[in-house]
């Protein structure tokens, strides 16, 4: 064995048997451990929890008389509400069309598109013939919605939208399901509790009216048609 790997092999057998670290590597500057370990003594208010109670009675004190002139976190509900956001996600809202008639065309695109399949559809057929089905019953269940706003953003009649109502309590599990009735309340056309909606607001003064005008078509259509039989029926 040569002269350099024989001195580092007892060096490192030096340091394995206890030895420490070689002197050649030692650095007199840092601080060295000591040669006898103290052990930490309790104190009376240690040993009687006293130090950790009177340290948490400290910080909640603390924060008690600040929280008395006015406290940032804490407001009168439902007198005061928070600001939320503009797509905040909230109570679910059935559009209807001018004449009142809910937009749902029964497509079932909001049920298959929930993760949470917590929407209930069943359709008929619409006796106008311009539509092809509506929905005779919409349920949702809100004990098990995540509010994603899949449904939402799947349909394609913008029939569902959320507002930003908040308001949600229940006593018993069947409450919980609301229906068609519940969900075309009067107070959901209130233009500031709109929430959610997958277009951008610009683009909803263009889009009502594109909807007027394809109702004022609609109902041209059936007056037209409508006139069309009351001559036949005078010719006859």
């Amino acid at each position: 064995m040569s002269e350099p790997i024989r001195k580092l092999s007892d060096e490192g057998a030096e340091y394995l048997h206890g030895g420490g670290a070689p002197a050649a590597t030692a650095d007199p500057t840092l601080p060295q451990p000591l040669d006898k370990i103290r052990p930490y003594r309790y104190s009376i208010g240690d040993r009687l929890y006293l130090g950790p109670i009177l340290k948490g009675l400290g910080v909640t004190i603390r924060h008690f008389f600040k929280n008395l002139r006015k406290s940032p976190f804490t407001i009168n509900y439902p007198e005061e509400r928070r600001p939320y956001s503009g797509r905040y996600r909230g109570h679910h809202i059935l559009t209807t069309r001018p004449d009142g008639s809910v937009r749902c065309v029964a497509c079932f695109l909001c049920a298959t598109n929930c993760p949470a399949e917590c929407i209930h559809i069943e359709a008929a057929e619409q006796p106008d013939v311009n539509i092809e089905k509506y929905p005779v019953v919409y349920q949702i269940d809100m004990l098990r919605c995540i509010f994603c706003g899949y449904c939402v953003d799947a349909c394609p009649e913008e029939a569902i939208i959320m507002s930003r109502n908040t308001d949600m309590a229940y006593f018993n599990r069947e409450q919980s399901v609301v229906g068609k009735a519940d969900l075309m309340k009067p107070f959901t056309y209130d233009k500031a509790r709109l929430g959610y909606r997958p277009y951008y607001p610009e683009e909803e003064r263009r889009r009502a009216q594109m909807r007027t005008d394809a109702f004022n078509l609609v109902s041209a259509a059936r007056g037209e048609k409508q006139s069309t039989s009351e001559v036949g029926a005078a010719a006859r």
